[in-house]
């Protein structure tokens, strides 16, 4: 019986022993996981960021191009005991700033490496590189920022920045990482996802010392970085300079379309700022003066400020009366001043001459038409019907929403309506008396500057526009996103858009004789709009030549008073330096670059 169970027990032990062996085998031969699992431990993933893509104006100059720079990185865990005053030194760091970033260093990982000292310029880099190889646990992984060449264009262009948290929180695709580099404003950020490129990885070994013994399994795992498309603008960088010029210690907005395409040859927001100064090290303390300055030069006044339009309005008056049948061009109407304020002299006033002395008694008169067509004997009820009327054509316009420009926070300006009115004063307690400013662009009426552009545009084109866009090409595909291919008809008849024009191009001569080229048609209307913090904000919208357009324009300088002194002569250097390539008026450049139009 003894014997029994000696053999019993031998079988146990001769199983289980077998058992482990097999295990083992198992483990050591036939499975790679903690063959892996061991590996991982000296096998380093590289990140490879791609070349973000560059941004050219129409005729093939750069706006933004890469510049290298560089991070350095640590692993806590390699850095061995060294002059610490020594390593600052070759840093340009103090003792307490290495001992904190060590720190932080360390609460991420003692193993896996992260950014000690970032965005560190190319000079500085070259100073250093020769000297981390006496310091283990240290390396460099090369980045790029951005660099304008120019310093064109910055509200624009856009800048980019280290992504924060909510903007982690909401890319879905989980593409971004702490420290990358996304798009703010501007083309960077509407275009992020075409321009960002795709990230490559490569996996190195490394020994316990950190240092590198080559390629994991020769590459296999490696994945190559995609670069980001190229973004080819409508931009003409020359005029768009000589518009920054002239705009310059001012402030307001520029902005200038090609009226066939919609492409945008030059926009200007003012204070403006150079671009260059949002890259590199010093963008915090960069951005928090821009910030700070009560001018808001970070504000991009084209598409997100909104003002009232003045007296430019008027020609769409014009338009939406001539569409409605409730005047004719020919129709004299008797203007006496009693209405509403007036710079026009008393008299007998056809559509042509109301235009060109810009009567505000007249589109008075003309705005009354619109809204009482006397559809309803209750004054309440026929001014809602024919307000609302009146709503719906102007948004075939582009007005009292966004044009969806490829920029964000647009702004789609104001154009009030039936619902406005009603819940400001109530429903049928508010008639033609109490919207009467409306007649000349004043009031509650506010527009974009980029808006009062199209406008030129839409009269330029006879009825239509193309939306507005600063992109012609992507990649190495000409031609903008399909949606700037859609034409946007007025529904005003063509007709009526002659006799408008042939009265700007009069109402230049009449109240604008600075703006006035001897050899180029420019039809323009200037505006005055009231301003009741300070002096009138000066506007003015035109395009030329009269017969071939090719270049709308809007200009509105801020408190500058009268529409045919700032705006106007601003615009006419800027249409004559387009169409002519030369300016040949001095003294006109003169006086807009002194800037003194109050007087």
């Amino acid at each position: 019986m003894f014997d029994s169970r000696k053999y019993i027990l031998q079988a146990i032990f001769i199983v289980t022993g077998f058992i482990y062996l097999s295990k083992l085998f198992a483990i050591q031969v036939l499975s790679s996981k903690y063959k892996l699992a061991a590996e991982s431990n000296i096998i380093m993933e590289v990140i490879e960021y791609p070349y973000r893509g560059l941004i050219y104006e129409r005729n093939g100059k750069y706006l933004v191009v890469n510049e290298p720079e560089f991070d350095l990185l640590v692993i806590p865990n390699n850095v061995q005991p060294m002059d610490t005053s020594v390593f600052c030194r070759l840093v340009g760091i103090t003792k307490k700033e290495f001992d904190e970033k060590l720190l932080s260093a360390k609460k991420y990982s003692y193993v896996k490496s992260s950014v000690f000292q970032k965005q560190i310029p190319l000079e500085e880099y070259g100073k250093i590189q020769d000297y981390l190889v006496d310091y283990p646990g240290f390396e460099i992984r090369a980045r790029t920022i951005r660099s304008y060449p120019d310093s064109l264009l910055s509200h624009s262009l856009g800048y980019i920045a280290e992504i924060n948290r909510p903007e982690l929180k909401k890319d879905e695709d989980k593409y971004y990482h702490q420290g990358d580099y996304i798009g703010k404003s501007g083309l960077e950020l509407y275009y992020e996802g075409i321009m960002r490129g795709k990230r490559g990885k490569k996996f190195k070994i490394k020994n316990v010392s950190g240092v590198e013994k080559g390629d994991f399994e020769n590459g296999k795992y490696d994945t190559l970085a995609v670069p980001g498309l190229d973004l080819y603008t409508t931009i003409d960088a020359t005029l768009q300079k000589y518009a920054e010029n002239l705009l310059e210690g001012k402030v307001g907005s520029i902005v200038a379309i090609e009226p066939r395409t919609g492409e945008i040859l030059a926009m200007v927001s003012s204070p403006f700022y150079d671009p260059n100064i949002l890259t590199g090290r010093n963008f915090g303390n960069n951005f928090a003066e821009l910030q700070a300055d009560t001018l808001v030069p970070l504000f991009n006044r084209p598409i997100m400020a909104m003002y009232p339009p003045g007296s430019i309005f008027k020609v769409i008056q014009a338009l939406v009366g001539l569409e409605q049948g409730v005047i004719d061009p020919d129709e004299l109407i008797y203007i006496d001043g009693t209405l509403i304020g007036d710079h026009a002299p008393p008299g007998l006033y056809d559509l042509h001459e109301a235009i060109k002395q810009s009567s505000n008694n007249y589109f008075f008169k003309v705005f009354r038409k619109i809204i009482n067509h006397n559809v309803d004997p209750n004054t309440f009820i026929d001014s809602r019907i024919g307000l609302e009327n009146w709503q719906k054509m102007l948004m075939k316009f582009g007005l009292g929403a966004p044009l969806r420009i490829d920029l964000p926070n647009e702004k789609g300006g104001q154009i009030p309506g039936v619902a406005y009115y009603d819940k400001i004063y109530g429903e049928r307690r508010w008639k033609f008396s109490t919207i009467a400013s409306l007649s000349i662009g004043q009031g509650e009426m506010l527009l974009s500057p980029l808006q009062m552009a199209n406008l030129a545009t839409i009269i330029a084109n006879r009825g239509y526009f193309y939306t507005p866009h600063l992109v012609r090409g992507i990649g190495g595909e000409s031609g903008p996103l399909e949606a700037f291919t859609v034409r946007h008809d007025t529904g005003i008849s063509t007709g009526y858009y002659d006799i408008i024009i042939n009265a700007m191009e009069d109402a230049l001569k009449n109240t604008a004789w600075r703006a006035v080229i001897p050899d180029i048609a420019i039809c323009g209307k200037t505006g005055t709009a009231e301003n009741p913090h300070g002096e009138d904000h000066s506007v003015f919208m035109a395009f030329a030549p009269k017969d071939d357009p090719k270049i709308a324009i809007s200009v509105y300088v801020e408190n500058a008073g009268w529409g045919g002194r700032a705006a106007a002569s601003t615009a006419s250097l800027l249409i004559e330096k387009y169409l002519k390539g030369e300016i040949t008026r001095p003294w006109l450049e003169e006086f807009v670059l002194k800037g003194e139009f109050i007087y």
